[in-house]
């Protein structure tokens, strides 16, 4: 047996692989298979093993110019992170609003005052899509510098037909030219703007019939996202936009329940969302039609952080109903001012409760799930992706927020990230 490499990374202190099947629910959701003295090899950006480094080294085969590194016991490997929930590209900045959370202001009050989403909305319309461009693109490097490997982005910000196909273009071309696997999004329902506030129903049939079907023909999203709550889109607004979605194409995911109980999670499993995202105030009814419908939960609680919700997702109770959870940094100029998976992890098991295992699950394979790539990331398993995060010592050091956890990132089998020593390279 020969195994082809231009890449291999050998005598890993840990190999955690997160491989099998996905979605990961209850207890498998703790189920990670980690390997001592682990190894892992690529060729041509696909993983041809993972496994122990006894079993690699007497059959790797490196094509020219491979890459072996040892990493002699130091480090260990994790699959690169899926960021399951982000709003990366956008125009303008909010930091002021953030002075004005910690002086005491909610979220609601900022929004009510102006502020929030159409703030946003106002400097994204505004921004040329080269500034956009090239605005994201800092933002995507910090996300690989803290380990995210896949992405999914969404628009949002532009909420007239033209700005959000405008979104949609600057999301296309860095899924194109970015060292990332990344996912398009339409949610033109992100809020309803000041000139629909008035006659709401006529923004709803924008979406609906104009948005829509101009989004589908020009296949410039995957999903169709929505953000149900309390002053912003009603359970029947959001099946309306939901299922239009659908019928063209565009799978459904969903904003549920983030600032109150607001019937979200009920309107993803009627719909069939793969997703229902933020969950803070999901209630037990909600809970059990997500298990029911087979929909993950994609919780954000550095959303929850920086908004000062004072409350979590209940991912204990999550898990006990057996649906599958995922992570995501919820990346956006108001309340998603971390890049870092490795801080949402952190907050997951210290603030949510979950284990460092669950938790990595729901960063990598659920979150791949949840993004239907379950296929090709979210695990380190022969026929995937050669996405990969190589940590400092022991895995559980991902929790240790601003300390350097992270050596090096590989998508692909190619580093965008960090570096290795020349006295790592073996041959």
């Amino acid at each position: 047996m020969s195994i082809l490499a231009d890449l291999a990374l050998v005598h890993a202190r840990s190999l955690v692989t997160c491989a099998g099947p996905a979605p990961r629910r209850g207890a498998a959701q703790a189920e990670v298979t980690a390997i001592p003295d682990g190894a892992i090899a690529v060729h041509d950006g696909l993983i041809t093993f993972a496994g122990p480094s006894a079993d690699l080294t007497p059959h790797i085969s490196p094509v020219t110019s491979a890459q072996v590194i040892d990493l002699h016991g130091q480090h260990s490997i994790v699959p690169g992170f899926v960021d399951a929930h982000t709003h990366t590209v956008y125009g303008g900045d909010r930091r002021s609003e953030l002075q004005r959370r910690l002086a005491g202001e909610t979220y609601a009050q900022i929004a009510a005052s102006g502020g929030g989403i159409v703030s946003t909305v106002a400097a994204t319309r505004a921004a040329s899509e080269s500034e956009l461009v090239e605005a994201a693109r800092i933002r995507l490097s910090e996300m690989r510098a803290a380990g995210t490997t896949t992405c999914e982005i969404k628009s949002g910000y532009g909420l007239t037909t033209a700005a959000e196909i405008k979104m949609l273009r600057v999301i296309e071309a860095l899924r194109q030219s970015e060292p990332m696997t990344i996912v398009p999004t339409f949610m033109g329902a992100h809020e309803v703007p000041f000139d629909y506030r008035a006659a709401r129903d006529g923004y709803v049939d924008l979406v609906v019939e104009e948005m829509i079907p101009a989004v589908a023909a020009g296949s410039l999203a995957q999903w169709c996202d929505v953000f149900c709550e309390d002053g912003v889109f009603t359970p029947a607004e959001a099946t309306r936009i939901l299922e239009a979605g659908a019928a063209a194409g565009l799978k459904p995911r969903i904003h549920a329940d983030e600032l109150g109980a607001s019937g979200g999670s009920r309107v993803a499993a009627s719909v069939g969302a793969r997703s229902a995202d933020h969950l803070v105030h999901v209630d037990a009814a909600g809970i059990a039609a997500l298990g029911a419908a087979n929909v993950a939960a994609t919780l954000l609680p550095a959303a929850a952080f920086y908004l000062k919700l004072a409350r979590y997702a209940p991912a204990r109770a999550l898990i006990a109903a057996d649906v599958p959870v995922a992570l995501a940094t919820d990346v956006n100029p108001g309340g998603g001012l971390s890049p870092g998976m490795p801080f949402v992890i952190a907050l997951a098991c210290f603030a949510m409760e979950m284990t460092f295992e669950e938790a990595l699950v729901a960063a990598t394979l659920n979150a791949a799930w949840s993004l239907d790539l379950s296929h090709r990331v979210g695990s380190l398993e022969a026929g995937k992706l050669g996405d990969l995060v190589v940590v400092a010592g022991d895995p559980i050091n991902l929790v240790r927020v601003g300390a350097p956890s992270i050596v090096s990132v590989f998508r692909m089998g190619r580093l965008v990230s960090g570096g290795v020593s020349p006295s790592q390279v073996t041959a």
